[in-house]
């Protein structure tokens, strides 16, 4: 698989990506606000084996997917059908710290929404993030996601509890946002 923007390309995640996605899921500053990492190489690869098993499926419900700039691997985006009879998914995306605050994630949110409404026929597509997480939460209001709350105590991460701002689009708000 592969998506397509003016910069970037997100494909299905390899064995030969395991060096890079380390690099920087290796990262405290990037896990800190996620449930895992930083990453050994063990881990890193389990999710690689992981994410490759899931795209083999038959009826594929999680696209796991790397980001590509230039021809390296510099982050991943993911879209996971959460249910199919509702037509409702998550999409979530992460980089290498090198390329923050760039417009990156923004375009990773923007390929993974699209390829849900437009391929894949969702109708509600929605995204969580750690209430700490501003650059998280500003990329989804950019994309044109609405704030739909908090949950509380919605994770355990290092130890303790966190709660979660959940942000959704909805597939005719979508074709207002590409309009």
């Amino acid at each position: 698989m592969n998506l397509l923007s003016k910069r970037i390309r997100l494909r299905d995640v390899t064995v030969m990506d395991i060096p890079a996605i380390h690099q920087y899921a290796s990262l405290e500053a990037v896990s800190r606000y996620e449930p895992w990492g930083p990453n050994s190489l063990e881990e890193t690869t389990e999710f690689v084996t992981e994410a490759m098993v899931d795209a083999a499926e038959n009826k594929r419900a999680r696209f796991c997917l790397v980001v590509e700039y230039k021809g390296q691997v510099i982050g991943a985006g993911e879209l996971r059908v959460t249910d199919w009879y509702n037509e409702c998914a998550e999409i979530g995306y992460v980089l290498h710290p090198a390329y923050w605050g760039q417009g990156f994630a923004t375009e990773i949110a923007n390929i993974l929404l699209a390829f849900g409404f437009e391929q894949l026929d969702m109708h509600r597509i929605f995204a969580t993030c750690d209430p700490e997480n501003i650059a998280s939460f500003k990329v989804m209001e950019k994309v044109g996601f609405q704030s739909e709350g908090r949950i509380r105590d919605h994770m355990r991460i290092n130890g303790g509890w966190r709660d979660s701002l959940v942000y959704s689009m909805l597939s005719d708000e979508w074709q207002g946002v590409k309009n």
